[in-house]
């Protein structure tokens, strides 16, 4: 009996040490992307489902956003009336993945307006801090969009949660004047975003001018 009870215990610390290291892991890994941790309780993430293919029609949708500060209304069909656009999620404002992606892209803003295109970032985190967001990190360039609960991040397969914080995975896409997803990239390096993004729109520009 004595040898079974320690056997038992044995095995019962493997396994704790074990869903300790997976847990550790999963923290590292969102502190990583710019989740932040303090956030977060401690559960392992469950992960984004994979991002819409190119090739597919973006889903149509409408939030509430903020450009400068100022409050705005985003519509993609008219903002698709203009030109391509530059559709990127990422998990939360004032996070340090996410402030990187957002210097990069407002630093690129101009170059993605010659070649006729819109760039707007969403977020499903911590969405009352968009407006001094986008004036503070997106330097007022573009807009930024509030996601409450993550519905258009569940259209696009950009959702993940650890238990009830819910926030927007790290994907960008480039939608065509048609509406069809020419570009859908996912990545956890954030500025990466910016160099594809601006590549896929020069060559749609290129091809129909």
């Amino acid at each position: 009996m004595a040898g079974t009870i320690k056997a038992d215990w044995g095995t019962l610390m493997k396994t704790s040490k074990k869903l300790t290291g997976v847990i550790l892991r999963a923290g590292l890994a969102l502190a990583g992307v710019g989740v932040c941790a303090t956030a977060l309780p401690v559960v392992v993430a469950q992960q984004a489902h994979a991002a819409l293919a190119e090739g597919e029609q973006a889903p149509d949708f409408q939030l509430k956003g903020a450009l400068g500060g100022t409050p705005l209304t985003f519509s993609l069909k008219e903002a698709l009336k203009k030109g391509p656009v530059v559709l990127y999620f990422f998990p939360a404002a004032f996070t340090k993945g996410c402030t990187l992606e957002a210097h990069a892209f407002a630093e690129a803003t101009d170059n993605f307006t010659k070649q006729g295109a819109t760039v707007v970032g969403v977020t499903a985190g911590n969405v009352d801090r968009v407006a001094e967001f986008s004036k503070d990190e997106c330097r007022s360039k573009f807009a930024v969009l509030a996601d409450p609960g993550g519905k258009v991040a569940t259209l696009y397969k950009s959702l993940s949660s650890q238990g009830s914080f819910v926030h927007s995975d790290r994907i960008s896409y480039v939608i065509a004047p048609d509406g069809k997803v020419v570009l859908s990239y996912v990545s956890q390096d954030p500025e990466t975003h910016v160099s594809k993004t601006l590549e896929t729109v020069t060559k749609l520009h290129n091809a129909t001018h």
